[in-house]
């Protein structure tokens, strides 16, 4: 509602739809503002004057309505400074105010700053919903579709856009996990865990989202944008759900970008998803082909992570894309059994003594002091090419990544730096499928330590005999049906997989380690409170939901989604203990109901 917001958007286009979509919500609440004062100055109502001031010095034009017939009537004014402003009538102070609603003006006023308070409207015009469930990603679910909103208000040369949603879910699972609104697809229990089959039930609001997007342009070709989103996922310390769901505030993405059009320059600095994301549409932020599921924790089969890069991008008249981003790097590790930092391995075959190994240690200043982080060398690093046609989105990217680790070897004082190499291939797609109504979205992901980029997070690594840090091979991928069976109506279907192959050594006492060993005695698994150290081969879920959004109007929009997650576990095979091979299983189902109230849209 300021005079004269700054847009910043991509190209003339979208911005000339902008300016006129706002004049036309303007001129509505403008008449309908001048029907309101006209009827309490007992005005008859067929008749109504708009003062418009001519492009020269000492004229104006009224034009009167009556009856349905407008006449441009001509009248001089004296000389005096030109108004490049529409005067829709003359002005009024108006009779009523709304409290929280703040207005820019260009008079003075009593507020220091410079604000008024719009006036209340009896009956407010209706204004388009920018929601818009046609794509097979939409923002207003995956993200917060802030860049479809028009400005709030600006700062100097800088437009300032709101989004956000306030959310609710209830979340019911077949095993207790005592997760929130995410679930940790690879924790589903064993049949030896007391919470296996032990159903649970949850309300969470902790997803509710907001963002801000700021974005100015110091040229025709040059935009620069930068933008912060947060939910309430965080858990502190004191954090619990008794009496007060004190749940805390994080960072979910902040970052800026400068673009060159021109060029087809793009850069990136700041907190984001990661470009081995699949996308709908080229490289660029918030265009992210993330599936519209109401799990935090996506889908098992989905590659992504949110982390802090330094991205560059390159494009073709917005057609080809190549990118390249250095991300930052973090590791998960998995043993066949307990191992910490600073402990001792199982001897190797052949030796008589294991090493000592250091791979983490606990988070220092500005991180959290109770997880550990890996002794990273250098950061992930990611090049992806993607291609936009009328026949869909298409993109292939390689990963690479390293890998650190400390041993001090049987007999020795002192430690010895290991590094290893480890990373993978990828590819995406999102199609049509013959009508706009219908759409396919795939991803997959294959290489050795990449369980970090799977929502399943099996390990990125294990360690060999030597107390090097050896990268688990491992795949991921998914395929999505999105349909739009109305414009208000959105389902979907998702079918994901992760798995990861065998990394071991033999031990001194003829026991495997590492990581996919055979010989462990998992017995134990189907006994409640049995022993089970099963080691997760493979994670299979097939999803299956839909959104509705059945409130629109100038107060916002109002949704509802419906989820169902069933999820199989397969673990590494091994034995009963009598030589026979057991291959333990368990499964979880998971139902998400959820609403969010989207007060910008």
């Amino acid at each position: 509602m300021f005079n004269k917001p700054v847009l910043g958007w991509a190209d003339d286009a979208q911005e000339l739809a902008a300016i006129k979509a706002q004049m036309r919500r303007l001129a509505a609440q403008v008449e309908a503002i001048e029907q309101r004062q006209a009827h309490k100055q007992r005005l008859p109502r067929s008749t109504r004057t708009i003062s418009t001031r001519a492009g020269r010095v000492g004229s104006t034009n009224t034009i009167t309505a009556s009856n349905g017939e407008f006449t441009v009537q001509p009248h001089n004014i004296s000389e005096g400074p030109v108004d490049p402003s529409i005067r829709f009538s003359p002005d009024m102070a108006p009779s009523r105010v709304a409290v929280g609603l703040p207005s820019k003006s260009k008079t003075a006023s009593s507020d220091p700053l410079g604000f008024q308070w719009i006036p209340e409207a009896d009956d407010p015009p209706k204004t388009r919903s920018n929601i818009d469930l046609s794509s097979s990603s939409p923002q207003a679910i995956t993200q917060t579709a802030v860049d479809t909103l028009p400005p709030i208000f600006s700062i100097g040369g800088i437009s300032v856009k709101l989004g956000g949603f306030i959310e609710l879910s209830n979340i019911w699972r077949s095993s207790n996990m005592s997760s929130g609104p995410a679930t940790a697809w690879g924790n589903f229990p064993y049949a030896n865990s007391p919470n296996h089959g032990l159903d649970e039930e949850r309300l969470s609001a902790q997803l509710s989202r907001m963002s801000v997007l700021m974005e100015a342009n110091p040229s025709k070709s040059v935009r620069l944008q930068a933008y912060v989103e947060s939910d309430f996922a965080g858990a502190a310390g004191t954090s619990n759900s008794v009496q007060i769901s004190g749940y805390t505030p994080r960072l979910r993405q902040g970052y800026f970008t400068f673009t060159e059009k021109d060029w087809g320059f793009h850069l990136l600095m700041g907190q984001a998803w990661s470009l081995a994301t699949n996308y709908a549409k080229g490289i660029l932020p918030r265009q992210e082909q993330l599936p519209a599921v109401t799990d935090n924790n996506q889908i098992p089969g989905i590659s992504f992570t949110r982390v802090p890069q330094i991205r560059i991008g390159k494009d073709w008249n917005q057609k080809y894309w190549l990118g390249l981003s250095i991300e930052d790097p973090q590791a998960t590790v998995g043993f066949s059994s307990s191992f910490a930092s600073g402990d001792t391995l199982p001897a190797a075959y052949g030796q008589a003594y294991g090493a000592r190994v250091y791979y983490s240690n606990p988070g220092g200043v500005l991180l959290n002091s109770a997880t550990q982080y890996t002794d990273n060398p250098v950061p992930d690093i990611i090049v992806k090419g993607a291609v936009d046609t009328s026949f869909g989105h298409y993109e292939v990217f390689g990963l690479a990544r390293w890998f650190r680790s400390l041993s001090v070897a049987p007999g020795a004082s002192t430690t010895k730096k290991h590094t290893t190499f480890g990373g993978g291939v990828g590819a995406g797609m999102t199609i049509p499928l013959g009508t706009e109504k219908l759409q396919l979205a795939g991803n997959v992901l294959a290489g050795d330590g990449i369980g970090r980029y799977g929502p399943s997070l099996l390990p990125d690594t294990t360690f060999n005999g030597r107390g090097q840090l050896s990268p688990v091979p491992e795949m991921m991928g998914s395929l999505g049906l999105i349909g739009h069976p109305a414009s208000s109506v959105l389902v979907y279907t998702y079918g994901g997989v992760e798995t990861a192959g065998r990394k071991r050594y033999m031990g001194a006492d003829d026991h495997q380690y590492g990581y996919g060993v055979t010989d462990m005695d998992l017995a134990g698994c189907d006994i409640e409170f049995g022993s089970c150290n099963a080691q997760t081969r493979t994670l299979a879920s097939l999803t299956a939901g839909g959104w509705w959004h059945f409130m629109q109007g100038h107060y916002g929009s109002v949704m509802a989604g419906l989820q169902y997650t069933y999820i199989r576990k397969f673990a590494f095979r091994g034995n009963d203990g009598a030589g026979n091979s057991v291959y333990p299983t368990t499964e979880g189902n998971t139902v998400y109901v959820t609403f969010r109230y989207l007060p910008f849209q």
